[in-house]
C-alpha cells in the first residue's frame, strides 16, 4: 500500500499563498486517482482537488484559486493555494487510489489556518 506524507501547511493571512506537498512512497503515474480533501472543524471531509484518469477536478469554492499538479517523477502531488480565505482553514489530506475498485490510501494531514 502506498504511503503518503503531507507537508507545507501553516498559518497564513487572508489573501496569502501556500503550497502543499504530498510525498508518496512510489510513483503515482499509474494510479487511477489522487488528490486533496480538507476537513474544517465540525464539518465533514470535502474534496478540494483531484486528478482522476489524468483529468483534474476542483471544488467550486477553490476553482481558479487552487491548482493541483504532480512532480515529473510522479511521486509528489502538489496543491498550490492562492488568494487564501478564512474559510479555507482546515486539515488537508492527500489521497491516492490505485484503481476505482481499491480503497484510497490517505496521509496524516497537514493543518492550514487562514487568519489575520
Amino acid at each position: 500500500q502506498v504511503q503518503l506524507v503531507e507537508s507545507g501547511g501553516g498559518l497564513v493571512q487572508p489573501g496569502g499563498t501556500l503550497r502543499l506537498s504530498c510525498a508518496a512512497s512510489e510513483s503515482l503515474f499509474r494510479f487511477y486517482s489522487m488528490g486533496w480533501y480538507r476537513q474544517a472543524p465540525g464539518k465533514q471531509r470535502e474534496l478540494v482537488a483531484a486528478v482522476t484518469r489524468d483529468s483534474p477536478k476542483y471544488a467550486g469554492a477553490v476553482k481558479d484559486r487552487f491548482t493541483i499538479s504532480r512532480s515529473n517523477t510522479g511521486d509528489t502531488v502538489y496543491l498550490q493555494m492562492n488568494s487564501l480565505q478564512p474559510e479555507d482553514t482546515g486539515v488537508y489530506f492527500c489521497y491516492a487510489q490505485w484503481t476505482q475498485y481499491h480503497s484510497a490510501s490517505w496521509g496524516q494531514g497537514t493543518q492550514v489556518t487562514v487568519s489575520s
